[in-house]
């Protein structure tokens, strides 16, 4: 899976989460302050990984600010980009099964590297729900 990758800062959970990713086979793009000489501002690398998700060129995003607040609104502003913001393996699964989210937001500040494995596997083990509820809602916001 093509995955694209973006954070304002480069810490320690930031670039382990590049290597999990990496380890589990996916083909990783980074932006930001992991991509050397790229523009580290939230807004801009936040929005450049989930171009990547809208124009097809990424199946999936995560984008990482310090909160993961402003990477999720930046990434929501792209039309086609549900992100959801993820504290947990529980949230990413139902943001997953219920949002057929596809872009996942991480806070850099309270994300330790197990929680961020917890989260991933949570992320990529949710199947997107077929219930004819759950569909028309994620149908709303096409365009938006």
């Amino acid at each position: 899976m093509r995955i694209s990758v973006s954070s304002d800062m480069d810490e320690p959970v930031a670039r382990a989460l590049v290597a999990e990713l990496r380890a589990r086979g996916h083909e990783v793009t980074t932006h930001g302050a992991l991509e050397p000489g790229a523009d580290p501002q939230w807004a801009v690398c936040s929005e450049a990984a989930a171009r990547e998700v809208a124009d097809g060129t990424a199946d999936l995003a995560v984008v990482c600010c310090w909160t993961g607040t402003g990477a999720s609104i930046a990434a929501n502003k792209v039309p086609g980009v549900r992100a959801a913001l993820c504290t947990d393996a529980y949230t990413a699964d139902g943001a997953r099964r219920w949002n057929d989210a596809n872009v996942l937001a991480l806070g850099l500040r309270l994300t330790s590297e197990p929680l961020m494995k917890e989260i991933l596997d949570a992320w990529f083990a949710a199947e997107v729900s077929e219930d004819a509820e759950d569909r028309a809602n994620v149908e709303r916001l096409r365009g938006r």
